[in-house]
């Protein structure tokens, strides 16, 4: 029997909850239903007011994956939908996740979450700036690390503050929150700081993507403040073996990690942690935290 539950006064079906979506783990689906319910003010904090795109994995991550930013079909009427442009020509509609009950619905569909840098009453207009700082290998995210300080430091030299989360992957993100500020110039921006790490930190920092240019350093992926493109919300669960988060960390963390496995946070991990940091991303949300390009 599937089961119906009701959140919020809005009744929802849960699917399969006794099926295995992290191997390596054992862990549920219905496990992965209970980590969003206990981290969802959090997370749902970084959803808001933002067109969100899913990449799904409903049988695990050795099953189908597939990325999608329209509506699934048989979204209920009661989730939020919004119309958001895709490029300068077209438009398309995506859902918002502005509550619990929708977000247990998106959720059951077995999703990592992503997002864009903006919101969707000013499309194109960034709130906040990531850098993707991906490792070649045999680069970890102990590499990572040592670039995500340089650039605090170098984006503090600018009056702008930086906040970390792991990729819940190889990597690490780095986010800053801004005013309102066309994603153009927010990307030109993030492009320089990227071409000025690669030549402060040659032996370490490529900023162009080319894989051939990778092995053993870091990649510092400015591309996703494009309007277009999108980065993983904070917390949530990524498609993979492990059930890992990508997962707010404190700078502390940052300086401190002396191989690959101290910055790996589990589902099982994040209850604890914000009841110890609360949300280490919160100042993404407090306009007063926010900076300015120069």
């Amino acid at each position: 029997m599937t089961p119906i539950t009701e959140v919020e006064g809005r009744r929802l079906t849960l699917s399969n909850l006794e099926k295995v979506l992290h191997p390596a783990t054992g862990t549920t689906k219905g496990e992965v239903l209970h980590y969003y319910a206990v981290i969802a003010d959090a997370l749902l904090t970084h959803l808001r007011d933002r067109p969100l795109s899913f990449l799904r994995y409903p049988d695990g991550p050795d099953g189908q994956l597939f990325f999608t930013k329209n509506p699934p079909p048989g979204t209920p009427s009661w989730v939020e939908v919004a119309e958001v442009p895709r490029s300068s020509r077209e438009s398309g509609e995506q859902v918002v996740v502005q509550d619990l009950a929708s977000l247990m619905w998106a959720a059951n569909l077995v999703v990592e979450f992503h997002t864009p840098q903006w919101r969707v009453d000013r499309p194109a207009w960034a709130d906040r700036m990531v850098f993707d700082l991906d490792p070649g290998a045999p680069a970890t995210v102990v590499e990572c690390c040592e670039v995500a300080l340089w650039l605090r430091e170098r984006l503090a030299a600018d009056g702008l503050d930086a906040y970390a989360k792991t990729s819940g992957s190889k990597g690490l993100h780095l986010l800053v929150p801004l005013e309102p500020t066309p994603s153009q110039e927010v990307s030109a921006y993030a492009k320089g700081l990227a071409v000025e790490a690669e030549a402060e930190l040659g032996d370490l920092v490529v900023h162009r993507m080319a894989r051939a240019l990778r092995p053993g350093k870091v990649f510092v992926d400015h591309s996703q403040n494009a309007a277009a493109k999108t980065t993983a919300t904070p917390y949530t669960l990524r498609a993979r073996r492990e059930p890992t988060v990508s997962a707010p960390v404190t700078w502390e963390e940052v300086e401190g990690c002396e191989a690959a496995g101290d910055l790996v946070f589990r589902l099982g991990d994040m209850a604890g942690r914000l009841d110890r940091y609360g949300d280490l991303l919160g100042p993404l949300a407090d306009p007063a935290a926010a900076g300015t390009l120069p």
